[in-house]
């Protein structure tokens, strides 16, 4: 099971009519992915719509990524739930559906209360019972905080914490935590504009929006960034942060659903209360996407 290198945070797919999750649409960007030499992907992450996904959908949507992604790439599934009870029986139904490992986000409603000492508590409580591998999830454009370095010292002590994803553009910290010595810990960013920065300062992977888009050319920078070649890893960075912003930090979720229509994919609508873009965000994506016709060739706004 390996967790090093491009993952893409694959969305979940609604369909146009009835707003019900398609899942041959999913299965089918899935295998569209495999094509490309990723590490494996992530579905139910802040990409995947997870906090608008009733229990049974999410289940629905881990069978179907496990049926489509062979046991040679990795399955990671987001478990992050408000309570601990809530994450913890989360885990357990994701390692029943096949997930390799589960991607835990911080609880956030109580976001204020959500001391050091609780979160150490509630992710300890949550690495002891899963029965797969557990990754920490800091993301604090969503959560309204971020880890502390001893939080995270401390939680990759515990033997079922493999890892983390670090969403931001912070690299100071992403290599604090990168630094950390423990074996079999990585740090992963979650952030496409600074992939290469990223990979210098430590990270061991990626798992960023726009590889669902262009998921040959982040395998290529990331491999390019990890060999040294500097040069031609910054070069690739430069041309691809426009349309990774547009996918995630500017648009999110709606973004990347309509990058995905245009590229011949499946992107379909969002689930509301999140909207579709504008035709005026729609014109600015497909004009990117043109710049990028090689691979993914667009097809005209819809």
């Amino acid at each position: 099971m390996n967790i090093q290198g491009v993952f893409p945070p694959v969305p979940t797919p609604f369909d146009r009519a009835s707003g019900e999750i398609d899942l041959r649409a999913l299965s089918g960007n899935i295998a569209r992915l495999l094509h490309s030499p990723i590490t494996g992907v992530l579905v139910l992450g802040s990409n995947g719509e997870a906090g608008l996904l009733e229990e049974h959908e999410a289940e629905a949507v881990v069978v179907a990524a496990r049926d489509g992604v062979p046991a040679d790439r990795t399955l990671l599934v987001g478990a992050g739930r408000e309570s601990t009870r809530g994450t913890v029986a989360a885990c357990i139904r994701a390692a029943a559906n096949g997930a390799d490992v589960v991607l835990v986000r911080a609880p956030s409603f109580f976001k204020n209360q959500m001391t050091q000492d609780a979160l150490i508590a509630h992710y300890r409580a949550v690495a002891d019972a899963s029965p797969v591998p557990v990754m920490l999830y800091n993301v604090p454009g969503m959560a309204g905080f971020s880890f502390s370095l001893p939080m995270v010292r401390a939680l990759a002590e515990h033997p079922n914490v493999i890892g983390m994803k670090e969403t931001s553009n912070d690299l100071e910290r992403l290599g604090q935590f990168a630094a950390i010595a423990n074996r079999g810990f990585d740090v992963l960013s979650g952030w496409a504009p600074v992939a290469h920065a990223a990979a210098v300062v430590g990270a061991r992977g990626a798992i960023i929006a726009v590889a669902n888009v262009l998921p040959d050319v982040c395998v290529e920078l990331w491999s390019l960034a990890t060999a040294g070649q500097h040069q031609e890893a910054l070069a690739l960075q430069r041309r691809i942060t426009r349309i990774a912003q547009l996918v995630s930090s500017v648009h999110g979720v709606a973004g990347l659903k309509y990058a995905l229509d245009q590229i011949g994919a499946y992107g379909g609508p969002v689930r509301a209360p999140l909207l579709n873009v504008s035709s005026s965000v729609a014109a600015d994506i497909h004009e990117e996407l043109v710049q990028w016709q090689p691979q993914a060739p667009a097809k005209g706004t819809s």
